[in-house]
C-alpha cells in the first residue's frame, strides 16, 4: 500500500535556514537533518506560556496541568495509558509528546488540528482532560495581579484567549531538542556517534524506517496506515476503539481507517509507551512490532539493538530536560 504523504514546507525551511547557525553543513546526502539550534520565539511570551503549561488553574478542578500529560522526564509524553484527565477520567488515547511539535504537520495523532494554536482547544474543552473553557480560565487568572501585569506587559490586550493560546503555542514552539549527538555527527563530528548507533542508523535505512521516519522530526511529516503488512489490531485484541480509526475521524473517508500520523522518534529514548494506544512497553517491543507490521520482517535481537543504540542517539537538550 502507497502511503500518503504529506510534507510540510515550513520544517524544510525552518532546517534550512538553520544550517548556518550550526557547526558545519550536514551531510547532503542524508535524508534526517537536524534540530536547529537557535529557533524564533519572544522570550517573554514563552515564559508565560511555560507558566500556563505548568499551570493546573487551566483545568475544571485546579488538578491537571498540560505537564502532567506532558512529563519531560518521559520525553514530553504520559506514564499512564491512556492519560487521564479531571476527576481521574480515563482517556482515549496516549499523549504525544510535545518535545519538536512545531516540526510537525499538524497536531494530534489524526492530525485534526493544523496548528499549535487550535491544538490547544482539544485538552482545555475535552470533558476528560481539562474539561474548562477560555472564559473560565480568563475569569480565573484575572484574579492574579501578577498574571495580569505580565500579559498586559507581553500583550496589547492583556489576558484574552487569543493571548493565552499565543503564550502557550510559543512555549511549544520553544521545546526544540538540538544538538544531540546524532545531529552533531550529521554536522561533521566524526566522534559524536558510536560504532553501535552508526549500525543502528545504516540498519534503520536498510530496513525501510527511514521511508516514514525522516526529516528533522523523525517523522510527524506524513500519515501512514498502522498495519502495512499485517491486522495489527486483530493481533492486538480487543474491541476497536474510536480513536483506532485515526484520520478517518478528521476526513470520513473510509480509505484513511487506521492511518495516523508518524510521530516523531526524537523522544524516544525517554519514552515508556510506543504507539497511539501504548501497548508496546519497550523500545525492542515497538521495533519488533513495526518491523513486523509496517516493514514485513523479523528483526533478529542484535540488530534491534543497534537500532536502540541509534535511537537513543537522537536526544538532544533543552532547559527543560536538562533540569530533570
Amino acid at each position: 500500500m502507497i502511503p500518503r504523504v504529506k510534507t510540510t514546507a515550513a520544517a524544510s525551511w525552518l532546517c534550512l535556514m538553520s544550517f548556518a547557525l550550526q557547526a558545519a553543513p550536514p551531510l547532503p546526502n542524508e535524508p534526517i537533518r537536524p534540530v536547529p539550534r537557535v529557533m524564533d520565539g519572544d522570550p517573554a511570551r514563552i515564559a508565560l506560556g511555560r507558566q500556563l503549561f505548568f499551570d493546573r488553574r487551566l483545568s475544571r478542578d485546579g488538578t491537571i496541568a498540560c505537564a502532567d500529560c506532558h512529563l519531560p522526564r518521559y520525553g514530553g509524553t504520559d506514564l499512564r495509558v491512556p492519560s487521564r484527565g479531571v476527576g481521574g477520567a480515563q482517556g482515549t488515547i496516549k499523549a504525544p509528546t510535545v518535545f519538536n511539535a512545531r516540526f510537525n504537520i499538524a497536531q494530534f495523532w489524526d492530525g485534526r488540528a493544523e496548528t499549535l494554536e487550535k491544538q490547544l482547544d482539544g485538552p482545555i474543552h475535552n470533558p476528560v482532560e481539562m474539561a474548562s473553557s477560555w472564559p473560565r480560565i480568563i475569569r480565573l487568572l484575572k484574579g492574579d495581579s501578577r498574571f495580569r501585569q505580565a500579559f498586559l506587559a507581553a500583550y496589547p490586550q492583556g489576558l484574552s484567549e487569543a493571548a493565552l493560546k499565543d503564550a502557550l503555542a510559543s512555549f511549544e514552539r520553544s521545546l526544540t531538542t538540538p544538538d544531540s549527538p546524532f545531529d552533531r555527527w550529521l554536522c561533521g563530528d566524526v566522534d559524536a556517534l558510536g560504532a553501535q548507533a552508526k549500525r543502528g542508523y545504516r540498519l534503520f535505512k536498510s530496513y525501510g524506517c527511514i521511508a516514514c521516519h525522516q526529516g528533522v522530526n523523525l517523522g510527524g511529516n506524513l500519515y501512514q496506515r498502522m498495519g502495512v503488512f499485517g491486522d495489527y489490531f486483530k493481533d492486538r485484541g480487543g474491541p476497536l476503539t474510536p480513536a483506532d480509526l485515526g484520520r478517518f475521524n478528521v476526513t470520513k473517508d473510509p480509505a484513511d481507517r487506521f492511518y495516523f500520523k508518524v510521530p516523531s522518534l526524537r523522544m524516544v529514548a525517554l519514552e515508556k509507551h510506543f504507539f497511539h494506544d501504548g501497548s508496546a512497553s519497550s523500545r525492542d517491543r515497538a521495533i519488533q512490532v513495526m518491523a513486523h507490521y509496517q516493514l514485513g520482517h523479523e528483526i533478529p535481537a542484535g540488530e534491534r539493538r543497534a537500532i536502540a543504540a541509534f535511537l537513543r542517539s537522537l536526544l538532544g537538550h533543552h532547559p527543560l530536560l536538562e533540569r530533570e
